[in-house]
């Protein structure tokens, strides 16, 4: 359901934008590329997809999102902060010895995340595991998993994509943040992907390809995996690494190197 004007969206992804930019900066390391290229998928499921409530974490019905790629963590933990989860203000104390906000998804720190992440490959089965515990417990929460395209080069994901098919499990949305840019250099060059959507509908899963950022097709999308029934569906957002700050957009410097203060203050002038 529909429930926010468009612009207000654009409003908030700048905002979400400017945060992750600031908290990078301040703990001198962090992930900004993965990060800025996943803002427009969160806005959306936050804000308008999934059916959760900040005041009442533990809601049995609530739907889940597991962040399979938790290094990129700092737009998660700024979606969930404007959504009312954690404080707002704390936001710059990302990394820093105890803080809430760990340099990866961390439960013990906070109990709102539905999973401790960041070793890539297991996001999806931990998805799938709920799942599946939700059709058998009658419960309606669906759950959604955001991988990183890097990520699904580990042979578990192809597993775990295996099992969710056969199980027939349409209550699992898988997100692959696809900005093509992994550690080491461009993932073409390293172990390519493609055809990528041939690859997830030959394991049996219902295949979404859009502009991640673009956020009515992003809208779109999660529609569609809704009113997908009797398999798995896989949105393949097509993004880029970096976006909304020029000189970081598909520069695979910042896949995971913190700004200078002077590169975040160009940042955050081209994010006003």
């Amino acid at each position: 359901m529909q429930t926010r004007d468009i612009h207000e969206l654009e409003d908030f992804c700048k905002k979400i934008r400017r945060h992750i930019v600031e908290m990078i900066t301040e703990a001198k390391s962090g992930h900004p590329g993965g990060s800025l290229s996943a803002v427009e998928t969160l806005a959306v499921l936050y804000r308008e997809v999934m059916r959760h409530d900040a005041k009442n974490p533990q809601w049995a019905e609530r739907d889940r999102f597991i962040l399979g790629k938790g290094h990129a963590c700092p737009v998660l933990y700024a979606v969930m902060a404007e959504c009312g989860y954690t404080p707002v203000d704390q936001l710059k104390t990302l990394r820093k010895m105890g803080s809430i906000y760990q340099g990866h998804p961390d439960r013990r720190f906070i109990p709102a995340l539905e999973a401790s992440t960041g070793s890539l490959g297991q996001g999806l089965s931990v998805a799938i595991g709920m799942g599946l515990a939700a059709r058998m417990d009658g419960n309606p929460s669906r759950t959604f998993v955001m991988l990183g395209d890097g990520e699904i080069q580990e042979g578990q994901i192809w597993e775990a994509a295996m099992f969710a098919a056969f199980h027939k499990l349409d209550n699992i949305v898988a997100i692959v943040d696809y900005n093509k840019i992994q550690l080491d250099g461009f993932v073409k060059d390293i172990m390519d992907l493609e055809p990528l959507g041939d690859k997830w509908r030959s394991f049996g899963w219902h295949v979404v390809d859009f502009d991640g950022h673009d956020l009515q097709a992003v809208r779109n999308a999660f529609a569609e995996a809704a009113a997908t029934k009797g398999k798995p569906t896989v949105l393949l957002a097509n993004t880029i690494k970096g976006k909304g700050v020029s000189f970081m957009e598909n520069n695979p410097k910042f896949h995971g190197m913190a700004p200078t203060k002077e590169e975040c203050d160009k940042a955050l002038k081209e994010l006003a």
